[in-house]
C-alpha cells in the first residue's frame, strides 16, 4: 500500500478548525474522503460554532466547547441515520465551523440619490457612504439563506450579496429618520444609529446581527452646499457693517505693503475707501457721543392688553381704552397689563389710566318715588 493510500485510509479523530482568517466567516472541515472515527473529539473554540451536515440536512450544532462525538452527542443525526441503539463505526459528515465573531469595516452606499423633503431647502437629493459591522447570530439560518454548500465564505461575499439590499434600505431609511438637511452632517451618529435600526429586521431574517451603521460621507447638490456655507458666513459676520469696515481696512493695509502694485490709482483708492470707512465711523461713534444731526425716532403708543369676562382682549392703544372706561366697559377694577409690568393690575392703579376715571361721570341716581 502506498503512503498516499494509507494516508486516506486513516480515520480522522480530532475535528477542529484553528486558522486565524479575520476574513472568513464560515470554513467547512477538510476530510478528504476520510471518515470521522466514533468517539473523535470535536474541539469548538470561543468565537466559533461547528454544524454537521448529513447528506444534505443541517442536523447538530455544536458551541464552545470540547465534545466525544458519540450517540448521545449527536441526537439529530442519529435519528437522521437511524441510529437508534448507538453506533461503533466511522461516520461520513460534512462539518462546517462559524466564525461569531464582528466583522468590522464593511462598506456600504446608496444606489443612487435618495430624495428628502427639507423645510429649508425643499427637495433634495443626498447621497450617502459608510461602513457597517455585522455579526452571524444564527448559524442554521445564516448557511440556508446565504451560505448553501460553499466550502469558504468570507466577507468579500457578503459584502457583494448584501449591498444591494443594504442600500435599498438605507436609501428608504435616510428621509425616515427626519433629520434636516442643514443638520445632517453634525448628526451623523444619530443617522447611523437610526439606519441600524432599519436594516436590523431584514438582517436578522438572514442568521446576521447588525452591530453598528457608520455614515463616512453625504452628499448634497451644490448649489445646497452653497447655501449652508453662506448661511454659515452670514451667521459668523454678524454685523455687515463692521465686516465691510473690517474689509475696506484689510485693503488699505495691503496698499500701504505694496505700493507699486496699484500705483496711484491704488492709492487713491486706498484714500477714499479710508476716508467713507472714516466717515462711516465718526458717524457711528457720534451716535452716543455728539449731537445728533437729525430728530431721535418718534415714540411708540403705549399698549394694553384687558382682561374682560375673563378672556384677554387687545392690544389696545390707550384712546381706545379710554373710550371703553367711558361706556363702561372697563372699570377701576378691570385687570389690565402692558409690556414692563410684572404682573396684571387694576386700571385704576396705572398712572397711565387712572385719570380717565375721574372724567367718567357718576352713576344717574335713582328716580324718586312717586307719591
Amino acid at each position: 500500500m502506498g503512503i498516499f493510500s494509507k494516508i486516506k485510509g486513516e480515520l480522522v479523530d480530532i475535528v477542529e478548525w484553528l486558522e486565524d482568517d479575520r476574513d472568513t466567516m464560515v470554513y467547512r472541515f477538510e476530510r478528504y474522503n476520510n471518515e470521522i472515527k466514533y468517539g473523535a473529539k470535536l474541539v469548538v473554540r470561543e468565537g466559533q460554532a461547528a454544524v454537521f451536515i448529513n447528506e444534505g440536512s443541517l442536523a447538530d450544532i455544536f458551541y464552545p466547547g470540547t465534545y466525544t462525538l458519540v450517540t448521545e452527542n449527536l441526537p439529530v443525526m442519529s435519528t437522521l441515520r437511524g441510529w437508534k441503539y448507538g453506533f461503533n463505526s466511522p461516520f461520513k459528515a460534512e462539518v462546517y465551523f462559524f466564525n461569531m465573531r464582528q466583522f468590522t469595516n464593511l462598506k456600504w452606499g446608496t444606489p443612487g440619490p435618495c430624495t428628502l423633503r427639507d423645510t429649508d431647502f425643499g427637495v433634495v437629493r443626498v447621497t450617502a457612504f459608510g461602513i457597517y459591522a455585522l455579526r452571524i447570530s444564527d448559524p442554521a439560518t445564516f448557511m440556508r439563506e446565504i451560505v448553501g454548500t460553499e466550502g469558504r465564505f468570507n466577507t468579500e461575499e457578503i459584502e457583494a450579496q448584501l449591498r444591494g439590499k443594504l442600500g435599498v434600505l438605507i436609501k428608504e431609511a435616510i428621509p425616515e429618520a427626519g433629520i434636516p438637511v442643514i443638520d445632517l452632517e453634525g448628526k451623523v451618529r444619530l443617522l447611523g444609529e437610526r439606519l441600524k435600526d432599519k436594516v436590523a429586521v431584514d438582517f436578522l431574517k438572514l442568521g446576521l446581527e447588525v452591530t453598528e451603521v457608520q455614515v463616512q460621507d453625504l452628499g448634497l447638490p451644490e448649489e445646497v452646499e452653497k447655501a449652508i456655507d453662506k448661511g454659515g458666513a452670514m451667521r459668523a459676520i454678524g454685523n455687515l457693517g463692521a465686516y465691510a469696515q473690517y474689509e475696506a481696512a484689510s485693503s488699505i493695509k495691503d496698499m500701504a505693503q505694496n505700493p507699486g502694485a496699484g500705483g496711484l490709482a491704488g492709492a487713491g483708492m486706498g484714500m477714499g475707501m479710508g476716508m467713507a470707512m472714516g466717515s462711516q465711523m465718526a458717524q457711528t461713534m457720534g451716535q452716543g457721543l455728539g449731537p445728533q444731526a437729525g430728530p431721535p425716532p418718534l415714540p411708540q403708543p403705549v399698549q394694553f392688553f384687558v382682561a374682560i369676562g375673563g378672556q384677554q382682549s387687545g392690544p389696545f392703544d390707550v384712546s381706545i381704552i379710554r373710550q371703553q372706561i367711558q361706556t363702561g366697559q372697563v372699570t377701576r377694577e378691570t385687570l389690565v397689563w402692558k409690556q414692563g409690568l410684572a404682573n396684571w393690575m387694576p386700571a385704576g392703579q396705572v398712572p397711565e389710566l387712572a385719570g380717565f376715571f375721574g372724567q367718567v361721570p357718576p352713576p344717574v341716581p335713582p328716580a324718586p318715588p312717586r307719591m
